[in-house]
């Protein structure tokens, strides 16, 4: 029994979001013919909010289930691993979770199914909580479904919308031949190691004839494909500016912060964990350290020339986000044994930050379609004079985005830079900082639409959504209070990182 309240109690964090999920669906059972919106909100606000505070309590040691970042505990015969990274990325799905719930009350305001749009948003951040904690390629697999599945109802749920119903079918295709691959590619690394659990197939790998190095590398190759339709990453990106376009805005600020981010942590685990790189025979002839940074600078520069030749606002963050998931890639394009954790570290503290100020900008960009001003970068003009706060947020969210000191996302790109410099790959720096430079360009054009431009119409504002406005302020003072606490994210992610090391 003890054993068993000791495991539930480090599994809090998913638990606590799947819980709430729950009772969401039972409160709109027990209330059919009834709307209540307030409640259903407060619920799933508050839920996914116990479920940040469990990871932050977990993860600083309070409890006594961990000691700190870089200690761990193993569930379910080691399918399961609770470290410091499990819960790093926990907190950041619970605080993106309750970001995207509030900012939904007043999208959805017209929508008789807020209960189904609430639990499928915190069942897929169940999912995602799970997938940063799996350690057996069998509940990764489980986990991306249980992730993926909520999502592709999230993207179609304007039903009346063939934009959104069209996207959300695109993604559902894509999505279902990606997992196809990735299941085919964990059964080859199967038949070669013999094992699931990620650190078995690593000494299976070790132990494993040069015979098996084919079967072994192109299941890695299948795995890796997997990761990449998931992070968004080349060349498995095509379906994401179709879906985050198409999709109700909060569930693009949804699927291009906290799904992107449970794709890396289940990425980084599984490589580094399942196939290492040293003293493996097999694996030594599977560079997929030089893979990733193929994959990196591939994804850097072709989402940021694409987000720089587009008109749309929220088409031009979705392929931004693409450009945002060739940094996080760095995290393992520039792993070596000796600095591994220090830059796959730096990517996690990217991460974190890139969920706050990307959510923030996409839920702007809900604000202004509850306003009906339209997504060019020409409606945008005036906007600034009409709506300062909010404005000013997304002048944040964007400066940010670019890298500009003195915002969050300067110091998260300016550590994970420097730490693959410290790990010798400058090179790879450099083309980092060149694809920020010309991020700089589009993110500048719409801070020049909401400031400096004149409105080409005449238009009012309607009433503003108290919710969806407090979110976008919250996202964008969260991202600043990030500079402060800049130093003890920075510390957690790369102990945590670090522990994860052979």
């Amino acid at each position: 029994m003890a054993t068993l309240l000791w495991g539930l109690g480090a599994l809090a964090p998913a638990l606590l979001l799947a819980l709430t999920g729950l009772l969401v669906l039972l409160i709109n059972a027990v209330y059919p013919t009834e709307d209540r919106p307030t409640l259903l909100a407060v619920v799933s606000t508050v839920g996914s909010l116990a479920s940040l505070v469990a990871a932050g309590a977990l993860l600083t040691g309070v409890g006594g289930v961990l000691s700190g970042p870089e200690d761990s505990v193993t569930l379910y015969a080691d399918a399961l691993v609770v470290d410091g990274m499990s819960l790093f990325f926990s907190a950041v799905f619970a605080s993106v979770t309750a970001l995207v719930v509030v900012a939904s009350y007043d999208y959805l305001a017209e929508n008789p199914h807020r209960a189904e749009f609430y639990s499928l948003t915190l069942f897929a951040a169940t999912g995602m909580a799970l997938m940063a904690s799996a350690n057996s390629l069998a509940v990764a697999f489980v986990a991306l479904e249980l992730s993926s599945l909520p999502s592709y109802a999230l993207v179609s749920f304007l039903k009346g919308n063939r934009g959104s119903v069209e996207a959300g079918l695109k993604y559902f295709l894509i999505g279902a031949l990606s997992s196809a691959v990735f299941v085919f590619g964990i059964s080859l690394v199967y038949a070669a190691t013999g094992s699931l659990l990620l650190p078995a197939v690593a000494s299976g790998l070790t132990e494993a004839g040069a015979g098996l190095a084919g079967v072994a590398g192109i299941g890695i190759l299948m795995v890796a494909g997997g990761f990449a339709f998931k992070t968004a990453s080349v060349p498995f990106h095509f379906w994401a500016p179709e879906a985050y376009e198409g999709a109700p805005a909060p569930v693009s600020a949804f699927l291009s912060s906290a799904s992107k981010a449970a794709g890396f942590a289940l990425l980084f685990r599984v490589f580094v964990v399942g196939f290492p790189l040293p003293g493996a025979d097999v694996v030594a002839s599977i560079d997929w350290v030089l893979l990733f940074q193929i994959l990196a600078v591939a994804t850097m520069t072709l989402g940021n020339f694409a987000a720089a030749t587009q008109e749309n606002v929220k088409r031009m963050l979705a392929y931004s986000s693409i450009g945002h998931a060739g940094y996080a890639l760095i995290g393992l394009a520039a792993w070596t044994t000796a600095d591994g954790g220090a830059v796959m570290g730096a990517a996690m503290a990217h991460l974190l930050v890139y969920g706050f100020m990307n959510t923030g900008a996409f839920l702007f960009i809900a604000l202004v379609e509850h306003w009906e001003v339209g997504r060019t970068f020409e409606d945008y003009a005036g906007l600034g004079a009409r709506a300062p706060m909010a404005s000013v947020a997304m002048s944040v969210f964007m400066f940010s985005l670019a890298g500009l000191p003195p915002f969050g996302g300067f110091f998260s790109k300016y550590f994970l830079f420097a730490a693959a410099v410290g790990a010798g790959y400058w090179w790879l720096a450099a083309v980092g900082a060149i694809n920020s430079a010309l991020s700089l360009f589009y993110y500048s054009r719409v801070v020049k639409a909401l400031w400096f431009d004149e409105a080409t119409t005449d238009f009012e504002l309607g009433a503003t959504p108290t919710a969806l406005y407090a979110a976008v302020l919250f996202a964008a003072v969260a991202t600043l209070l990030l500079l402060p606490g800049f130093g003890p994210v920075i510390e957690t992610a790369q102990a945590a990182a670090a522990a994860l090391a052979p």
